[in-house]
């Protein structure tokens, strides 16, 4: 553990030092949440600023994952990387402070945009059900920081994944269940959003925020994340560089 708190500290003054960094991985999803959960839905039954905040909070999650990959590949281009595999530190502490600092910017990120979303309009709900809607982000946000440290192991240069994280964060996002609930959705965009892993984490937190706890999208979420992280870890223990 300490070497795992060690690279997580090494990740976190690095990050809260670049203050342009830190604003503008909040701008994209504040502005969904403001634009669209406030402006869009004229005819939507309920507070759809509820029913859009649990997929803007997934979204977040979403973009700290992959950016956080980007991290990885920063540190194979600049060479902290083969330095930081010559240690003694086990590999393994390596690689899950990296995950686990992904998984923490992600949040601190869906804490603020959890409070812009209650300041306009959103509905407080118990501090259980923040809890659990926590317990969820983490696991989603494991999950897609360990998929995205795998392939930017594979990759091999920043322009290659960053395409790659373009390519598949907004497709993501838009099959999923983050904008409409699936009884408005055409047939064949419903199936998709069904099998999408947000939409596991997005159905997740509305059960949570609606009273109810969600053991099947739970349990696939953790299914996932085991498999993911099992992959990367098999991965990152036969890296060079």
């Amino acid at each position: 553990m300490r070497g795992v708190v060690t690279y997580m500290k090494r990740d976190f003054l690095k990050w809260s030092r670049g203050r342009v960094a830190v604003i503008s991985a909040l701008v994209m999803p504040a502005a969904w949440l403001i634009f669209v959960g406030l402006a869009l839905p004229v005819k939507f039954t309920g507070n759809y600023l509820d029913f859009i905040t649990p997929g803007i909070l997934v979204m977040t999650m979403l973009s700290a994952g992959l950016s956080g990959g980007a991290l990885l590949m920063f540190d194979k281009i600049l060479g902290f990387l083969n330095k930081f595999l010559a240690l003694p530190t086990p590999r393994g502490s390596i690689l899950v402070g990296k995950i686990l600092f992904i998984t923490g910017r992600g949040l601190i990120q869906t804490t603020i945009i959890l409070v812009i979303a209650l300041l306009i309009g959103a509905t407080l709900i118990s501090p259980i059900q923040y809890a659990l809607t926590y317990i969820i982000l983490f696991l989603f946000g494991v999950l897609i920081s360990a998929f995205a440290t795998t392939i930017a192991l594979y990759l091999d240069d920043h322009d290659s994944y960053s395409a790659f994280s373009t390519m598949i964060s907004m497709p993501l996002f838009f099959t999923s269940s983050a904008l409409m609930p699936y009884s408005v959705m055409p047939g064949w965009l419903a199936t998709i959003a069904h099998l999408n892993p947000l939409s596991f984490a997005i159905d997740a937190v509305r059960d949570v925020t609606a009273g109810g706890l969600p053991v099947v999208p739970l349990l696939v979420l953790l299914g996932l994340t085991v498999v993911v992280m099992g992959i990367c870890v098999q991965v990152f223990r036969k890296v060079t560089v």
